[in-house]
């Protein structure tokens, strides 16, 4: 009931501010957002639109993680928090409300010099564990298996580790604290393997189909790929937001905003 109560209340606001960012607004002021760096490309994108047309509005993103962002919320030291894992019962509890904004497919990735092409999502949690430690077992080289993962506290470790039902179990080689440097790792290593958000994948790595399904906006949405999860707006239940936060939410979680987020590589909850 709160938290419906709140959002209720940021969209007569919005509609009072005509609609947010997607046209022209009365709204002036900061809008700060905090959190995941695997909604960089996606935030970066819908607060640039924003901006673009509302100059009196200054949107700022910073790439902390989503634990991170989520304690930003909860301390007011941000507007929005940017979280790639959903809130925890406990999170919830303290006054922190939920909104998805996106869905995202979380790749495995490797050197493009890599031979294996597919893994089943049992063979991937075999390996993250320690079970199969050399590519020939999988179909590849014979070398040995280099885990690259995320530090803990990242929601991109959360989403894969939940899925693959590998919580607390990884072995790792490198924690790395960002998207980009898994990227780097994995493409400088042909023997390595980690996991990043599909917005995020670029030319440097492959992308594994599991179980035979490739990691793809189509296959997000129809929830055929195995490893996806939400992208999150964090929100404290009982306050209200500014006026240009306000407006600003309005806009990125409106049909208007479906084209924009699509672009940027993920699949809009709209």
């Amino acid at each position: 009931m709160k938290k419906t109560l709140s959002l209720a209340l940021v969209a007569l606001l919005a509609i009072l501010l005509l609609a947010g960012c997607g046209s022209k607004t009365s709204a002036s002021g900061s809008v700060a957002t905090d959190g995941s760096t695997s909604m960089e490309k996606v935030i970066g994108a819908l607060g640039e639109a924003c901006t673009k047309e509302n100059s009196k509005i200054n949107f700022t993103y910073n790439p902390t993680g989503s634990g991170s962002g989520i304690t930003a919320v909860l301390e007011g030291r941000c507007d929005i928090g940017l979280s790639s894992r959903n809130l925890k019962d406990e999170e919830k509890a303290k006054g922190l409300s939920e909104t998805v904004l996106a869905y995202d497919g979380i790749a495995v990735i490797v050197s493009p010099e890599n031979s294996v092409s597919d893994l089943s999502l049992e063979q991937i949690s075999k390996i993250y564990t320690g079970e199969i430690k050399n590519w020939k077992e999988v179909g590849g080289a014979d070398a040995a298996i280099v885990l690259i993962g995320r530090e803990a506290g990242s929601g991109t470790r959360d989403g894969f580790e939940s899925i693959t039902k590998t919580k607390d179990k990884c072995q790792y080689r490198q924690e790395l604290t960002s998207t980009g440097d898994v990227i780097t790792s994995v493409a400088q290593n042909p023997d390595a393997i980690g996991y990043a958000s599909l917005a995020s994948v670029k030319d440097s790595i492959k992308a594994l189909s599991v179980g035979g399904v490739a990691p793809s906006e189509a296959s997000v949405k129809d929830k055929t790929y195995a490893i996806q999860r939400d992208f999150v707006l964090v929100t404290k239940t009982d306050s209200t937001l500014s006026d240009a936060a306000a407006a600003f939410f309005a806009f990125i979680t409106s049909e208007a905003a479906s084209k924009i987020i699509s672009a940027a590589g993920v699949v809009s909850a709209k």
